[in-house]
C-alpha cells in the first residue's frame, strides 16, 4: 500500500477533522446553560481577577469551558490522522492493549506507541500507568519467538522534549512523533495548511453561535446574579456553594 499523500491528507484533514470539529463547538456552545456552567467555575477566582461586568464574567466561563473540552477532542482527531498516516507508511494498526493506541514496525523494530495531543499531559501516576502499559504490552507481545525488538513510545503530536529517552520507553513530541510514524520530516509543518484555509471557513458558523450564546448567558446572569447592573458576589457564592441550594 503506498504512503498517503499530501493532497489524501489535506482531504482527510478537511473532511474528517476541521468539518466535524467545527460541527462539535458549534453544538456544544449552542447546549450551554448559564446554572450548568456556573456551578463548575470558582467564583472566587472571578472576585479576584477583578471581574466587574457581567459580559466579561460570562465570557470569561465561557472560554473556559469550551477550551476545556476542545483540547482532549481535538487530540482525538489528531490521533485518528497519526494512525491513518502510520498504516499506509508502515501498515500501523490501532492496537488494542490497554493504554496503547498504535503499534507498527519499522527497520526491523516493532513500536507500541501511546498517542497523547501535547507534552504536558499527565502527573506522576499517569506516567506510572502509562509504563505499566508498556510493560504489560511488550510481555505479552514476546510471547511470540519471530517477536523483533520492542520499543515503547510516548508520541506527543506537538512541542518539544529536550530528553527523550526515558530509560524504558521514548518520548517523541512535534516533528520527532509526526517522522517516527511517516517518515516524513516535513509533515508536522505541512498539515498546518488545510487546518488554516478550512478554519478561516468554518470558523463564521462558530463566531455566531458564540456571540449568540454570550449575549443570551449575559441576559441571564444580569437577570439571576446582578443587582442594579453590578455582580452580586454574596447572590452568586450562595448559588455556587451553598449548603441549602441544590
Amino acid at each position: 500500500m503506498p504512503k498517503l499523500t499530501y493532497p489524501e491528507i489535506f482531504e482527510y484533514i478537511e473532511t474528517q477533522i476541521i468539518k466535524p470539529f467545527y460541527d462539535y463547538r458549534v453544538a456544544k456552545i449552542n447546549e450551554v446553560k448559564l446554572q450548568n456552567v456556573l456551578k463548575r467555575k470558582n467564583p472566587y477566582l472571578f472576585k479576584a481577577k477583578n471581574i466587574t461586568t457581567a459580559q466579561d464574567l460570562v465570557t470569561e466561563i465561557l472560554q473556559a469551558h469550551m477550551s476545556s473540552q476542545e483540547e482532549t477532542v481535538f487530540g482525538n482527531y489528531l490521533e485518528e490522522l497519526a494512525i491513518l498516516i502510520c498504516k499506509r507508511a508502515y501498515g500501523g494498526i490501532k492496537s488494542s492493549a490497554e493504554g496503547i493506541d498504535l503499534e507498527f514496525e519499522k527497520n526491523g523494530k516493532k513500536y507500541i506507541v501511546a498517542i497523547k495531543s501535547g507534552p504536558n499531559w499527565a502527573n506522576s501516576n499517569q506516567i506510572s500507568k502509562m509504563r505499566l502499559d508498556f510493560q504489560r504490552t511488550k510481555r505479552v507481545l514476546r510471547q511470540s519467538d519471530s517477536m523483533p525488538e520492542i520499543i515503547a513510545v510516548n508520541g506527543c503530536c506537538y512541542g518539544k522534549d529536550s530528553k527523550p529517552d526515558k530509560g524504558d520507553y521514548f518520548k517523541f513530541c512535534g516533528q520527532l512523533f509526526w517522522e517516527l510514524i511517516s517518515g516524513d520530516e516535513e509533515l508536522y509543518i505541512r498539515i498546518i495548511e488545510p487546518l488554516d484555509k478550512q478554519a478561516k471557513e468554518k470558523d463564521e458558523a462558530f463566531k455566531e453561535a458564540y456571540s449568540t450564546k454570550v449575549n443570551l448567558l449575559t441576559a441571564g446572569f444580569l437577570n439571576e446574579f446582578c443587582n442594579n447592573g453590578a455582580i452580586d458576589w454574596q447572590r452568586l457564592i450562595k448559588f455556587v456553594s451553598s449548603k441549602n441550594i441544590p
